[in-house]
């Protein structure tokens, strides 16, 4: 007989993960932490954290930063070891359209990925504004620079260079609804972002959510995340998908 245990750990603290930078306060913040064990004939190892901040240095700026962590290792060989910090300064986010700024900075283990910095500016449009339910588009303009551990692709137009540059242009979705009088509150993040330069060299993610709430500062979440890239390494697949269950601990 098989011997199998599973713990799922999920421990978020203070907010909901997806801060609306339109939003009045002006301090908001949030740690989450989630993991999977999995031992037996299999051992399994799934860490994931993330920080989430916003802040209003100046009266009409808004700051938003998000951190994450995943780490995964089967049979004690490491799978994952990711990091990614997004940074936003925004002017006037409680308009109906407002300009941004933005900085990222990435790594990605499997992806064979040293280093990805991406440096922009553009503008948000809310197409629906509000507390409870909101909808916004934003298009906004890159220079990025990756630096790849091999230089071997699975489009050969682009081997023998570690390095890969480019300006890119990126369409964002963003949402939340609450429905049946705040029984199912639905969440989703998207963005489209293709190279200027480069008709083959784009990506695409798309984060969707559906929140349960069980009292006042406590949802169960459903979590689904897809993301594709077109370049990397030979033999690597393009697209990854993660679904996740867990809970959210707020404070509001």
């Amino acid at each position: 007989m098989k011997k199998f245990i599973l713990y799922f750990l999920v421990f978020p603290i203070c907010l909901s993960a997806q801060i609306n930078e339109s939003d009045s306060l002006n301090l908001k913040a949030s740690l989450s932490f989630t993991g999977i064990w999995q031992s037996g004939n299999v051992e399994t190892l799934i860490l994931r954290g993330r920080t989430d901040l916003s802040i209003k240095p100046w009266k009409k700026w808004v700051y938003k930063n998000t951190n994450s962590y995943v780490y995964q290792a089967f049979d004690k060989d490491k799978a994952d070891s990711d990091f990614l910090s997004l940074n936003f300064l925004y002017f006037n986010p409680e308009k109906r359209f407002y300009p941004q700024v933005l900085g990222f900075i990435s790594t990605n283990f499997r992806r064979e990925i040293s280093q990805r910095y991406l440096v922009g500016a553009g503008g948000t449009y809310q197409i629906l504004q509000g507390k409870k339910n909101w909808l916004k588009a934003s298009l906004t303009v890159e220079y990025e620079d990756t630096d790849f551990k091999r230089d071997v692709f699975n489009k050969t137009q682009f081997n023998d260079k570690n390095s890969i540059n480019t300006f890119r242009s990126t369409i964002w979705i963003s949402g939340k609804y609450e429905l049946f009088k705040k029984k199912v509150i639905l969440k989703h993040e998207s963005y489209f972002q293709p190279s200027l330069e480069q008709s083959d060299n784009y990506r695409w993610q798309a984060d969707l959510s559906a929140e349960f709430p069980i009292w006042k500062f406590l949802n169960f979440k459903i979590n689904y995340l897809r993301t594709f890239e077109s370049i990397v390494i030979q033999d690597q697949e393009e697209e990854d998908q993660f679904l996740t269950f867990g809970f959210t601990l707020k404070n509001f």
